[in-house]
């Protein structure tokens, strides 16, 4: 017997008595036959290769509906408290309701790849590619998958085979994941390193220049920050060298914002019309990032330069799908409008939020956390620095304010930020000097945090 009196089985019953079960044909109704009857074959064939008491049929089939959940769950919503706005691991920007109602109006069929007035094919990058020059300065413009996506085609297209001049400063790797030596090689290019760590001059440019050239190119050291006795090439100057040479110029933004943020009292941005107003034939930058849209790669520049990426046969394997596509016209329309961009722009208006809100938030929850943890944790209200993150202005911080959950009766830290993350909306925040600090400055949607609060005691109990 299993500790509700119902009898263990000493063998699996037949997977179609299974079936025959209530809950069974519910999860037939929720995903079809095919995905339950392998569930409840996982299930059996985990008993059998197990030790000890046998199931229950109630046992089984949960056991299947586990399997279910962990096979065909998607991306799930969680509440952002870790502090940092554009969080790569929590899908950086959040989508303004325009862009999610123009995904929706475009999932159907839609005029992706014809003209309307011709009813001859057409070119998906021409929804964007007038928004995107308005905004820039540039002459053409196109959007590929992400950002490493953009550096990889402007690469592939133009300097394949021969060599690209870096400054060795700004050889980033942004998330273990892209390294600028490493999309040089798998571009087919040639990297030549000039300067040094913290120093690059003009004349280490002019000097690396050779008939296998390509081009000039020069990154946004997004993620981190050189101080003290340091140089660098400003774009202007890079450009002249490269035009004086009869080379392009390209400039890898990351980030790639198009206002500068000092207007609205945040740390200073490079913008991407300053790049091509200083003379970049290129330039590259994300869309999920301080743009505020879906994931995607712009490439924006010379037209003659933009027209051969676009007619390279990479381009086809990295261009974007029709609701990215309108997610990110969406996005380019608010941010035609930058006076009412902090009210449109979910990621601009969470990195403009006052301190003071933040905090007068964080005593308003701090009784009903403290009152459902009871004796689990002791709960209070501290000043905290938020981060814009995914590699803009890391050494620039916000001030914010979070309740910090310190455990109490041997319980740790990490077991409450766990048990946090098994809430319906998983709630996650950061461990910081054994307490859980669960920074405000993202959740806008405190009701949906307080109604799942009685149930942490249990989930850490468990």
């Amino acid at each position: 017997m299993d500790g509700t009196g119902t009898p263990s089985l000493r063998r699996p019953p037949a997977i179609a008595r299974l079936l025959g079960a209530l809950a069974a044909q519910d999860m037939v109704a929720a995903h079809g036959r095919p995905l339950v009857v392998q569930a409840l074959r996982a299930a059996v064939a985990d008993f059998r290769a197990g030790a000890g008491a046998g199931p229950t049929e109630a046992a089984l089939l949960g056991a299947a509906a586990q399997w279910l959940a962990r096979h065909t769950r998607g991306p799930r919503p969680v509440l952002n408290l870790t502090g940092t706005v554009l969080h790569t691991n929590l899908g950086r920007a959040p989508l303004p309701p325009a862009a999610l109602a123009a995904m929706a109006a475009a999932a159907g069929a839609a005029d992706l790849e014809i003209d309307l007035s011709t009813g001859r094919r057409g070119e998906r990058d021409s929804h964007l590619e007038a928004l995107l020059c308005s905004l820039t300065g540039a002459e053409a413009a196109l959007a590929v998958n992400n950002n490493a996506a953009a550096v990889l085609l402007l690469l592939r297209a133009l300097a394949p085979r021969r060599e690209v001049v870096v400054s060795r400063g700004e050889l980033v790797e942004i998330g273990g994941a892209f390294r600028i030596p490493d999309i040089m090689r798998e571009a087919g290019c040639r990297l030549r390193e000039v300067g040094t760590t913290n120093r690059t001059h003009a004349r280490d440019y002019a000097e690396a220049i050779g008939p296998r050239t390509a081009l000039l190119m020069k990154v946004h050291r997004s993620n981190y920050r050189i101080e003290g006795f340091a140089a660098e090439v400003a774009e202007e100057e890079l450009a002249a060298i490269a035009h004086r040479h009869a080379l392009p110029m390209a400039v890898d933004l990351g980030s790639g914002s198009l206002h500068d943020l000092a207007r609205w009292g945040l740390p200073r941005e490079p913008t991407v019309g300053a790049a091509i107003a200083a003379g970049a034939d290129l330039v590259t930058f994300s869309g999920d990032k301080l743009l505020g849209g879906p994931q995607a790669g712009l490439v924006v520049g010379r037209a003659a330069l933009v027209d051969r990426l676009r007619r390279h046969p990479l381009k086809r394997a990295l261009r974007l799908d029709k609701t990215t596509i309108a997610a990110l016209v969406a996005v380019l329309r608010l941010q035609a409008d930058p006076d009412r961009l902090p009210q449109r722009l979910p990621a601009l208006r969470l990195l403009l939020r006052p301190q003071t809100e933040i905090a007068a938030l964080a005593e308003r929850l701090r009784p009903a956390v403290a009152a459902a943890l009871q004796d689990l944790a002791e709960v209070s209200v501290i000043a905290c620095d938020s981060q814009i993150g995914s590699g803009a202005r890391p050494a620039d911080l916000l001030p914010s304010a979070a309740l910090a959950l310190r455990p109490r009766r041997g319980r740790t830290a990490d077991a409450l930020a766990a048990a946090l993350r098994r809430l319906p909306v998983p709630a996650l925040g950061r461990v910081a000097r054994g307490s859980v600090v669960l920074d405000l400055r993202c959740l806008e949607d405190p009701a949906a945090f307080e109604a799942q609060l009685p149930l942490l005691p249990g989930l850490i109990a468990g």
